[in-house]
């Protein structure tokens, strides 16, 4: 999957190259900056100092040293100053800027902190929506891995505003409390189509060969179908289903792939599907909106509402705990 949000210490991130947000000066700031520093070992240092000062949103790259990512990336985020001073170009600059030195250095792999968002002042929610637009608007045009990284709960901030409405939504629609909140999706999978073909034989004693050959359309043929009555654009779609090329092209060549349920609704929200063809689509691969799931229940609001930014939409899954669409494909 190209993008992925997750919870880890990004000095012990394994990748092409880790970004390491810095000072403008050669000399070794606090918080993560510190933190790379530390684990990369006096020569990291020693390499910055190279480069002299940099301009905010200016990005260069070291090599990593003792860190297991290969390389480092500095950028230097800017300060907040209210947002009055350009601040939000310079926070997206300093993301497009890593992330052009990472493709001109063919780099596959590339980890980011949430810049700014510590001593420099950035409020977290804005610097969060900045670093999405950010990531998104380069793999439009990149194939690159690109992972955010939350070092804890309080680096990750929704605005209040989103978590409200999701929050309603859920306690009108989600069966279930807090208790469900860590349920597996093997717990909501429904294979409808072999409870009808059971209820089938068992009613009528037909044989098994005959059932299976009047199966419906099989979930690659149902997808391509629907790609193709829609005129979309293959590359739109596996793009805004945070699903590789691989992955994609390993759908189209079987007819028999069994997709897992999540990537079945990033696939549906990547062709902005209405509720009543998400369905039909996932029953095409044997699964069901279960109302017991808070996973089923935030992608269905996504859906109703019509938000189909499958990064807004993982969002809101991580801050629920949820598993995220396109990881771990």
């Amino acid at each position: 999957m190209p993008f992925e949000i997750i919870r880890q210490d990004i000095t012990k991130m394994k990748v092409d190259a880790i970004v390491n947000s810095t000072n403008p000066e050669p000399v070794v700031g606090g918080s993560t900056d510190r933190k790379i520093h530390q684990a990369a070992g006096p020569k990291l240092i020693e390499e910055r100092k190279r480069f002299g000062y940099l301009k905010t949103s200016e990005a260069v790259m070291t090599q990593g040293y003792l860190l297991p990512a290969k390389h480092v990336i500095h950028t230097v985020g800017p300060i907040y100053r209210g947002g009055i001073a350009g601040e939000a170009k310079q926070l997206k600059d300093a993301y497009l800027n890593s992330l052009k030195v990472a493709d001109q250095n063919h780099l596959e792999s590339i980890a980011f902190p949430l810049i700014s968002s510590g001593t420099f002042g950035y409020p977290k929610d804005q610097a969060l929506d900045l670093a999405i637009d950010a990531i998104k608007s380069f793999l439009v045009d990149h194939e690159m891995l690109v992972y955010l990284v939350v070092y804890d709960d309080t680096s990750f901030k929704l605005s209040k505003e989103r978590v409200k409405n999701v929050e309603s939504y859920l306690s009108e629609h989600y069966a279930f409390g807090e208790d469900y909140r860590h349920a597996t999706f093997e717990d909501s999978y429904i294979s409808i189509k072999h409870f009808n073909t059971m209820e089938e034989v068992s009613s009528s004693k037909r044989h098994l060969a005959d059932v299976i050959d009047e199966l419906d359309e099989t979930f690659t043929q149902k997808l391509f179908r629907l790609i193709n009555e829609k005129k979309l654009n293959e590359t739109d779609v596996y793009k805004g289903a945070n699903m590789s090329r691989q992955h994609f092209s390993k759908i189209r060549s079987d007819d028999h792939y069994q997709p897992k349920k999540e990537t079945v609704m990033g696939l549906a929200i990547a062709m902005k599907l209405s509720l009543d063809e998400t369905k039909d689509l996932l029953e095409s691969a044997g699964y069901a909106i279960s109302p017991s799931m808070k996973f089923d229940m935030i992608v269905q609001y996504h859906i109703e509402n019509k938000i189909y930014d499958l990064y807004q939409v993982n969002l809101v899954l991580y801050h629920y705990e949820q598993k995220l669409i396109g990881a771990d494909l």
